[in-house]
């Protein structure tokens, strides 16, 4: 990215006209504490008048969601504007349901994933809003989100950034360092991280996504320096097992 500054403001402005466009006064955001829905959240703000945008919390059981509180504190967003729903019961409820062992970290994850996104729509329903969606370019190609989950979504600020774009954003913005500095999760389980999950970097797998994506290289002609081929065609891999993601549903 070569000028931050400059993103924000185009990216504000889209916020601005899309929420107009379509009359929608209000906005919902599901805030996590992460980078991704930080730097989502400070957007709308900019965009959307504070008093029309509602954060959404969603715990499970005690997760500490002190970095979101301070992210909306952060963004002078009032408190009785705060929608927090603890999702442990209807999550528990569901995996007995389908049978999901709590050891099935990755059948249980997608079932917080989905409740989460019940929530938010709920709650966008309530307040006659438009949910802002979280998503960025490096999870998208990664396929590292759950369909129908934490991808759902109204309006996406971000989606065209790679994850290390949005880092950049971040530091533009002035966010919080306690959230700069943190590892990327998507708080599924204990001790998940997004790249000990993938087994790569996200500054890795955007300096190979952007040849394979933007400059539509070749996987065989990809060589980047600092970065092992095993590495590479380790990224390469999860970009094509995934891909099916991007194309569902399949239809004639």
């Amino acid at each position: 990215m070569r000028n931050a500054a400059q993103e924000i403001t185009q990216i504000t402005q889209f916020l601005t006209h899309t929420y107009a466009k379509h009359g929608i006064a209000h906005a919902v955001v599901a805030v996590s504490g992460g980078i991704d829905s930080a730097v989502s959240l400070s957007l709308l703000a900019r965009a959307v008048p504070r008093e029309h945008i509602f954060p959404v919390l969603l715990p499970y059981g005690r997760q500490n969601m002190d970095d979101a509180k301070t992210m909306c504190v952060w963004n002078s967003l009032p408190k009785s504007q705060w929608v927090e729903r603890n999702i442990q019961s209807p999550v528990n409820a569901l995996c007995s349901v389908l049978n999901i062992s709590s050891n099935d970290h990755l059948r249980k994850g997608n079932v917080m994933a989905r409740v989460r996104m019940i929530a938010v729509y709920d709650t966008a329903k309530e307040k006659r809003a438009l949910v802002c969606g979280t998503e960025n370019k490096s999870e998208h190609y990664l396929g590292y989100f759950t369909r129908f989950g934490d991808a759902a979504s109204d309006i996406e600020p971000i989606a065209h950034l790679y994850k290390t774009e949005v880092y950049a954003l971040a530091q533009e913005l002035g966010i919080p360092q306690q959230i700069l500095s943190k590892a990327p999760s998507a708080g599924l389980w204990n001790n998940q991280t997004d790249e000990n999950e993938l087994g790569f970097t996200y500054e890795q797998a955007d300096q190979v996504l952007e040849q394979l994506i933007d400059k539509k290289k070749s996987p065989s002609s990809l060589v980047i320096e600092g970065i092992d081929q095993e590495i590479i065609q380790r990224i390469v891999h999860h970009v094509h097992q995934q891909a099916f993601k991007l194309e569902v549903p399949y239809s004639r």
